[in-house]
């Protein structure tokens, strides 16, 4: 089937450079249609709030169009734009099916990662203003005609649910993280791996939502501490109850509960660097938590693993939870592992089955233990 590029553009603002692409496009034999998603504004001066309405009433009136346009054919979504134009994109691609291809070229007046935390759009920086063209915004259009050029050649699943094995990761557990993917593969088992920073989580959680598993192994359960009390992440409401809804075998670890993650240590407010704390990596810091905020986040993981009707279990390794909570670490705390073994026992129902190891979260006994607690729930 003969390959379409839809074209998303606030044509009244970008009619120069949307021509741009589509004459590109059709150049390399690729057929493009132009979706306007203008706001209609006439160059009228709107209120903030008359803005963001029509900016909602044309971000509903496009996702059905471009759903029914990408579900009749074979189809590329390419949005073109600004910070409003952007905005409008990025939200009508969500609609779409998480892996279809998708691009966006802007020059990111916003920062995207929560945009494309659980829908996979390919993100192009124009460098310069969508303002007229030249020379660099004429290079990047190019650019931007060969890739849609190349996506149109790449095969779409129809269904994307598999009988993958779900896991969340992070690099201060990678210990964990790859001796369970690696020992469950050994097994026969697919696993997909999902960087669970805030971020990635979404992903999972959707994922998980559309049947894309048939178990998971939740080894980072960090992302609960950016959603309770700091930390770079985007909404996710359904991340710790997404495997439950869906009736999964879980198999669950409390990796990285006992740290925040901040970003550069130059950015971290000065009141949590009275704290123990480290420097991950140049771009990351992360923070220990404190007694109160551990014995609240215990109460909350096990309320929602509480929720669970498939089988499940909470493996707690004692010897830490993470790199840097062990013998010498900058941010060990046995008593604070204690706290949260304490209000888990309190807090799980009958039904959810509650292990402590004596070994630390990234040994590979722990691995071992969740590899064959997973495999005696399939």
């Amino acid at each position: 089937m003969k390959c379409e590029a839809l074209l998303l553009a606030t044509v009244e603002t970008k009619q120069e450079e949307i021509d741009y692409l589509a004459e590109a496009l059709s150049h390399l034999g690729i057929t493009a249609r132009v979706i306007d998603i203008s706001l209609g504004s006439g160059g009228a001066v709107w209120s903030p709030r008359e803005k963001i309405a029509a900016m909602d009433h044309v971000v509903e009136h496009t996702i059905p169009l471009l759903q029914q346009a990408t579900a009749e054919g074979n189809a590329v979504v390419v949005g073109l734009g600004g910070g409003t134009g952007g905005d409008i994109i990025m939200r009508v691609m969500h609609h779409l099916p998480m892996t279809s291809r998708k691009m966006l070229i802007s020059p990111m007046p916003f920062d995207p990662r929560a945009e494309v935390a659980d829908s996979s759009i390919i993100l192009l920086p124009t460098l310069v203003d969508i303002c007229g063209l030249n020379t660099i915004l004429r290079q990047v259009l190019d650019n931007a005609a060969a890739m849609i050029a190349g996506l149109c050649d790449t095969e779409q699943l129809v269904d994307a649910r598999t009988s993958s094995i779900a896991i969340t990761a992070l690099s201060t557990l990678s210990g964990a993280t790859q001796s369970i993917a690696c020992g469950l593969r050994a097994q026969g088992h697919e696993t997909t791996v999902f960087h669970a920073n805030g971020f990635g989580g979404a992903a999972y959680a959707r994922c998980t939502a559309d049947g894309g598993f048939k178990a998971v192994v939740d080894v980072t359960t960090h992302e609960l501490t950016r959603m309770l009390f700091t930390g770079s992440h985007t909404a996710m409401p359904t991340r710790f109850t997404a495997a439950s809804d869906m009736g999964l075998p879980q198999v669950i670890l409390p990796g990285g509960v006992n740290f925040l993650g901040f970003e550069r240590l130059e950015s971290v407010p000065p009141q949590y660097l009275e704290r123990p704390h480290y420097q991950h990596s140049p771009l990351f810091t992360h923070v220990k938590l404190t007694a109160d905020e551990m014995a609240h986040l215990a109460v909350v993981l096990a309320t929602d693993l509480n929720h669970a009707t498939g089988n499940i279990e909470l493996i707690v390794p004692m010897g830490g939870f993470s790199s840097e909570d062990a013998p010498g670490g900058a941010i060990e705390d046995p008593a604070l592992r204690q706290i949260f073994w304490q209000k888990v026992s309190e807090t799980l129902k009958p039904h959810i089955r509650l292990t402590q190891l004596d070994s630390h979260i990234s040994d590979p006994e722990t691995a071992q233990v969740a590899i064959d607690a997973l495999c005696d729930m399939l």
